[in-house]
């Protein structure tokens, strides 16, 4: 599990590599992550949007942005945690991951960014 705290936000990942949804020969190779995220502030947040930036080892580079997670814009009380899981592809057997989200400080209506840990997507076979 790869953590980061940023403002106040404990993000925590874990990612999987999906041998039965994979497909070497056509160049698809799936990873689910798991992310945790967790206020330690004393306000409440919202999370409105997220970046990531998805790199394969041949060296392409995928970036995905929209609003919120997995359809949903979370709100977290102070103390709270919110779970979700979501998956990527990727042609080759390794690669990376990392991102932000922009939230909503429910206090005072400010802004601001939140870091998602970079964390490797690697299938077993690679690590031997």
């Amino acid at each position: 599990m790869t953590t980061l705290t940023t403002n106040g936000i404990v993000v925590s990942v874990e990612s999987n590599y999906q041998a039965d949804l994979s497909e070497a020969a056509e160049e698809k190779h799936i990873f689910v992550y798991h992310i945790t995220i967790e206020n330690r502030n004393h306000f409440s947040v919202q999370l409105l949007r997220r970046r990531w930036l998805i790199f394969d080892s041949n060296c392409i580079r995928y970036e995905v942005e929209g609003a919120g997670v997995v359809g949903e814009q979370p709100v977290l009380e102070s103390g709270e945690s919110y779970q979700y899981s979501s998956w990527c592809n990727l042609k080759t057997e390794m690669g990376k991951m990392r991102g932000t989200y922009i939230l909503q400080n429910q206090l005072d209506e400010s802004f601001f960014g939140v870091n998602i840990p970079e964390f490797e997507l690697i299938a077993p076979q690679k690590m031997n």
